[in-house]
Order: structure tokens, then C-alpha cells, then sequence
């Protein structure tokens, strides 16, 4: 096994950096399909460290403070279902926050920022370093390709940008 700087063990077997996007990429693909009604999203970036790599996306469907409670309960129970373990949670009623962790050492969050803008970020564990490309998943929003920041959430949602306290209807 090689170690690599700054790394005091390779933690994902025989995962490299892209193995390990790939996997990132898979984990967020499935949590941001179990939010119903659908939200739209936007890729954040992407970054690799020594032998880590970090996947993003953030939300651009507004989500209210009303229906903050409920979405993170959506996370939470798929996450808990998928065998993450939550190693953290925020209850902060302007910026909640839910930390868990993988089986195989991948560290998962859902954040809440301003105006109710909901990112996700999954850190890899250490895996062998390498080359990495960017995600094949398709983002729902539009974000324009010379724009140098994600902007404030702009999507409306009838049911998760609601000023009302609400429960996500069932098979929507």
C-alpha cells in the first residue's frame, strides 16, 4: 500500500480520487432523488487535496424557513435508511445542518445558508491519488457558464418555497 502525504492511511481500498467522485456523485444523486416535490440544483465546485476529493451541489429551488424542518426530515430519514451515520446536527432555525457519515468514510452534509439556500457536500475519505474529471450528473438548474459565483436560490416551489408549515404529499 502507498501512503500518501498528508494522509496517515489510504482509507478507501482500492478507490482512486475519480472512484471516489464517481461514488460522490452517486450518494448525492440519490438523496437529491428522494426530495419530493423536486428541487433543482446547480454543481458547486469540486476540489481534490492530497489524496481527498469533495463533491458539491447547491439547491437553487428557494426553500422557505417554514419548509426547512421538512426537508431536512426527508434527508435525515433517507440517510438513515441508505445506513449513514448522523454524527451531527444543527437545529440553528436560520441555518440547520445535518452531519453523517458512511460505512466506507465518506462524510456527508446538508447545510442551510441564506435565504433558505440548501447545499450539500460529500468529502471522500483518503483514496490513491488521481486525475479528477467532472461529474456526468446533469444539473436540474441553469446556471450560467461565466458566472463566478452560485447565486441566491431563484426557483420557486409551490409546496418547498411555501410561507406555510407543510408535510411533502405522498408519490409527488
Amino acid at each position: 500500500m502507498i501512503l500518501l502525504a498528508g494522509c496517515s492511511e489510504v482509507r478507501g481500498g482500492n478507490m482512486d480520487m475519480q472512484d471516489a467522485a464517481e461514488r460522490a456523485d452517486g450518494m448525492l444523486d440519490s438523496v437529491l432523488a428522494e426530495v419530493a416535490p423536486r428541487v433543482l440544483w446547480v454543481h458547486g465546485p469540486t476540489t481534490a487535496g492530497n489524496c481527498t476529493v469533495t463533491r458539491r451541489r447547491t439547491v437553487m429551488t428557494v426553500v422557505s424557513a417554514q419548509r426547512r424542518g421538512s426537508f431536512l426530515g426527508v434527508v435525515e430519514r433517507f440517510w438513515r435508511k441508505s445506513g449513514y451515520r448522523v454524527t451531527a446536527v444543527n437545529s440553528h432555525v436560520d441555518a440547520p445542518a445535518i452531519y453523517v457519515k458512511t460505512q466506507d468514510g465518506f462524510q456527508v452534509s446538508l447545510t442551510v445558508a441564506d435565504k433558505g439556500q440548501v447545499h450539500f457536500t460529500v468529502d471522500s475519505p483518503c483514496v490513491r491519488r488521481s486525475e479528477v474529471a467532472d461529474s456526468t450528473s446533469r444539473a436540474t438548474a441553469f446556471l450560467d457558464p461565466e458566472a463566478r459565483l452560485i447565486p441566491r436560490p431563484n426557483i420557486h416551489s409551490d409546496f418547498w418555497s411555501a410561507d406555510a408549515p407543510g408535510v411533502a404529499p405522498a408519490g409527488s
